[in-house]
């Protein structure tokens, strides 16, 4: 019996590490990098590179609510990047590195919402969540090369820590 899936969108930096770090998330059936949130339709990566197009660096995680919730995701996405940088993660800048929550609902735009306030009440940051919350766009899958980057590319530079997914 196949599982039913739904759909995530996050933005939080390069797309590399963070579709890497979504397959490891247990319920995660795939993580697709991509663009999303921007004006050009099946736009390239050196489009979206060049800061034109609106769009930011994404991934399309798809996974099964019955053993992953859309809640942990959500924790998982607050957990690898720093939500308080506006248009960059780590060496990355630019716009099209900006900290999204793409929803696809209005059950995962609540969520999203409630987890970002809850993160900033924690104080564990000293300065203002900068992720912004918006309606998933149409998302347009990256270029081959981009999926699976980093385990065809291990030496490649990465922002997330991919050895402490929990």
């Amino acid at each position: 019996m196949e599982p039913r899936t739904e759909q995530a969108s996050f933005a939080a930096g390069c797309f590399w590490g963070v579709a890497a770090y979504f397959k490891r998330v247990k319920g995660v059936v795939r993580a697709t990098a991509g663009y999303c949130g921007g004006s050009t339709e099946n736009p390239s990566y050196e489009q979206v590179c060049g800061g034109r197009t609106g769009h930011a660096e994404s991934v399309l995680v798809e996974f099964d609510p019955a053993i992953v919730p859309y809640e942990r995701l959500l924790y998982h996405f607050w957990k690898i990047h720093n939500p308080t940088q506006v248009n960059r993660q780590g060496n990355d800048i630019g716009s099209q590195y900006r900290s999204v929550i793409f929803t696809h609902s209005e059950g995962q735009r609540e969520a999203a919402e409630g987890s970002k306030i809850e993160l900033e009440r924690s104080g564990h940051y000293r300065h203002s969540i900068a992720t912004a919350i918006e309606s998933a766009t149409e998302f347009w899958p990256a270029e081959e090369y981009h999926q699976d980057y980093l385990a065809k590319n291990p030496a490649a530079y990465c922002h997330v820590d991919l050895s402490n997914v929990d």
